[in-house]
């Protein structure tokens, strides 16, 4: 299950030599280990181990008894360190000890696992690869595929069109190649005209593949029983964890895995959508616009609340096709809360916490030329995606000041509403994060004031 058969494929794939011969002749994998049961009961054994506890030994009396045989393993408690327990294995000729924990899995790495059948059996396939096959690992992103496949910056046209370079696929033939599929077809995808060239890292998470998997990094197997690798929540890539840190910063987000709007990284949304802002910013800011900008107490009345959360729903739902029209919503404030609503629910603000201390310092400012000075600096910190957003929604706070004497709302008003919308202070103590409330409207009166200027 580690590598086709075919030597052809040593190259690109982590060859049959380096698996053990249980597993290559497909054998039990009950043969692979051997559980030491205690001969006797004992008192005080966690519920959820079973006769492989042995309670209070020495390392020494451990490694005596795991000597019978390659793969025995046994759990003790520390003498030590009463209380806590150690998984006793023997591999390679020597008893490896690793500390052992329990909240509902067992683990004793980031790997979880529901019995300590599948933590040995996993540990013991790790163990066997890691160390037959140690360099070949430590030289497997030298090489990547990703590179030649076409994804690996956003501004070069895929150069993969219609079969993969003879060179680079020869060794794989198919049979590596029918795993390869999502990365070849995101390869083949052509950006859109109008897309956005935003940089976006990968939002890498641990996972756990069902049946042979290959890394679409470098095109060898990922092995374990689970958490075998990780796949990138927006995009789908699948790479080693090693691997994961050699991949550009170059993710481009599929709808099919981007299942909501709001709560939804504003990067990944526009990016998934081929959009420049996020739609919802958009929708909201025209509908308002055509029928809201002289309407009194506008974004500080609130609309009501079940509502607010119907519009949420409609695009999380239908995204761009959601309809918010006056036939559906005739109160304005419904919109409003649901465009303020859909920035506080943002995981990074569109002012993001980096580059939050830049702008509360450039209020704190007191010459005008400076202060303007430091704001323009401070938005060159943030994301792409999150500037063009704030750029928009500071030209429309713009226009809606314009419409002052009918909707009663000026800079520092909205400043207020939209200050601690728009930002929000990273970890720091509650006495610095209320002092902090007055520059956040002060940045934002001043955003919209020289909205002109500043962006």
């Amino acid at each position: 299950i580690f590598a086709p058969s075919d030597s052809r494929f040593s190259n690109s794939c982590i060859s049959a030599k380096y698996c053990p011969p249980i597993l290559t002749n497909h054998t039990s994998m009950e043969s692979l280990f051997i559980r030491l049961s205690c001969d006797f009961q004992v008192e005080n054994r966690p519920k959820y181990y079973g006769r492989e506890y042995h309670g209070m030994i020495s390392r020494e009396e451990a490694d005596q008894l795991l000597s019978v045989a390659e793969g025995s393993y046994l759990i003790r408690e520390s003498q030590r360190q009463p209380g806590t327990y150690t998984l006793a294995l023997r591999f390679g000729n020597q008893t490896r000890n690793f500390r052992l924990f329990y909240d509902g899995k067992h683990f004793v790495g980031e790997k979880r696992f529901e019995s300590i059948h599948d933590l040995v059996t996993d540990g013991l396939i790790t163990l066997y690869i890691e160390t037959k096959a140690a360099e070949y690992i430590s030289k497997m992103t030298i090489n990547p595929i990703y590179e030649h496949v076409g994804y690996t910056t956003l501004n070069r046209e895929p150069a993969l069109k219609n079969k993969p370079p003879a060179t680079l696929w020869q060794p794989l033939k198919l049979f590596a190649y029918s795993q390869l599929t999502s990365l070849v077809r995101r390869a083949t995808l052509k950006e859109s005209e109008r897309a956005p060239k935003y940089e976006k890292v990968h939002n890498f998470k641990v996972h756990t593949f069902r049946g042979p998997h290959w890394c679409e990094y470098c095109a060898n197997f990922m092995w374990g029983l689970i958490a075998q690798g990780v796949k990138c929540a927006d995009c789908g890539l699948n790479v080693h964890k090693q691997c994961s840190k050699m991949v550009p910063n170059d993710c481009k987000p599929d709808l099919k895995h981007v299942k909501k709007v709001y709560s939804c990284d504003l990067t990944t949304l526009v990016k998934a959508h081929n959009a420049t802002r996020p739609m919802v910013v958009d929708m909201c800011i025209r509908e308002i616009e055509a029928r809201g900008l002289k309407s009194e107490g506008l974004y500080r009345i609130s609309g009501f609340s079940d509502l607010i959360e119907d519009v949420k729903l409609a695009f999380d739902r239908d995204g761009e096709k959601a309809d918010i029209s006056v036939n559906v919503y005739e109160d304005i404030n419904v919109l409003t809360g649901a465009l303020k609503l859909y920035f506080r629910d943002l995981p990074i603000p569109v002012i993001t916490y980096d580059a939050y201390p830049r702008f509360i310092e450039a209020a704190k400012l007191t010459d005008t030329d400076q202060r303007l000075e430091a704001l323009h600096e401070a938005l060159k910190q943030l994301p792409p995606a999150h500037c063009e957003t704030l750029r928009y929604l500071m030209a429309h706070l713009k226009r809606v000041t314009q419409n002052e004497k009918d909707n009663l709302m000026n800079a520092e008003n909205l400043g207020i509403v939209f200050g601690p919308t728009l930002m929000r202070a990273p970890d720091v103590d509650a006495m610095t994060a209320l002092n902090d409330i007055r520059y956040q409207r002060q940045v934002l009166e001043l955003l919209i004031k020289n909205e002109d200027i500043l962006f």
